[in-house]
């Protein structure tokens, strides 16, 4: 099978299992609270990418490459994942799996904004148009379509699942700056998070009930949200003959999530997620378009 081949086939198969953490989320959440949650998806995820580096022949370079840097894994396992998962899933509590879905997928909306004054970059026109698309998606998502009489359903949630964008975004914001092994860093993370999960859990609240259904669901989010998958990406990413190619399956995600929701959860669908979630993807797709048209307007302007 030729490589490209290959990038779809694991590609496809991240999107599959990504579009099915949401409804996971919302299953799981009626077990155990956000926090206990986090602590079985991030124990989880750290025995899966273990043993994927056991499997790699890796574990050794995971001391060293923490001992390297161990400042920098103190903020991103701070990031990623105590406070931002304990957040995103909080916001899951409180609100629709629809509704909290399409407000986290604007993340993606936010970093090009951030990466301006975090990173230096310049602000594009097409990051300006993005972002105004999206998050009037965003308020017509979180009123209900009800624009001429505001009123949110759980302003506390809507609140949490933008936060967790910008929490989101500052991670992979940090992460510019890492270098070491992909899959090491994240496993760093992890563990450095961890800690922080464990005495949070221990102040605050019980250790999580060791019911099987509801095991099962916190060990799917910990397999399949935050360990196995981001594996399959980075494979995805590497086989692929163009990185946009295999990005662009992305969009799919949040389409195929909503059927989900819809299938599992039994979540009616409001009006509203949909013409929200479009004018989301819309914005995403303007974000990849737009700089394209203004180089081919340039490039012609040049040749005349």
């Amino acid at each position: 099978m030729k490589s490209s081949h290959q990038a779809y086939l694991f590609g496809i198969g991240a999107i599959v299992l990504w579009s099915t953490v949401a409804t996971a989320f919302k299953l799981a959440l009626a077990h155990y609270t956000p926090l206990q949650l986090v602590f079985i998806a991030v124990t989880t995820s750290i025995f899966a990418l273990g043993s994927i580096l056991f499997a790699q022949r890796k574990l050794s370079l995971i001391k060293q490459q923490f001992l390297s840097r161990p400042w920098f894994y103190l903020q991103t396992g701070l990031l990623n994942p105590f406070l931002y998962y304990l957040v995103l899933f909080k916001a899951y509590d409180l609100l629709p799996a629809q509704q909290a879905l399409s407000l986290n997928y604007t993340w993606a909306i936010l970093l090009p904004l951030l990466s301006v004054p975090l990173l230096g970059q310049k602000l594009r026109k097409s990051d300006i148009t993005a972002a105004l698309v999206a998050y009037s998606g965003v308020f017509f998502i979180a009123t209900k379509g009800n624009i001429t009489n505001v009123h949110f359903e759980s302003m506390t949630g809507v609140i949490l699942a933008l936060t967790s964008t910008l929490l989101w975004s500052l991670y992979w914001i940090v992460n510019t700056k890492d270098k070491g092994d992909p899959v090491i860093s994240l496993l760093l993370s992890f563990l450095v998070g961890l800690p922080f999960i464990v005495i949070a859990l221990l102040l605050t609240q019980s250790l999580p009930t060791w019911d099987v259904k509801a095991l099962f669901a916190g060990v799917y989010v910990g397999l399949f949200e935050m360990g196995v998958t981001f594996v399959l990406w980075l494979v995805a990413l590497k086989k692929a003959e163009r990185t946009a190619s295999i990005s662009t399956l992305v969009f799919i995600t949040p389409v195929m999530s909503i059927g989900f929701i819809a299938w599992i959860l039994q979540e009616n669908i409001e009006k509203s997620t949909y013409i929200g979630l479009g004018l989301i993807i819309l914005a995403l797709v303007l974000q990849q378009i737009l700089p394209k048209v203004g180089q081919w307007r340039t490039r012609k302007r040049i040749s005349a």
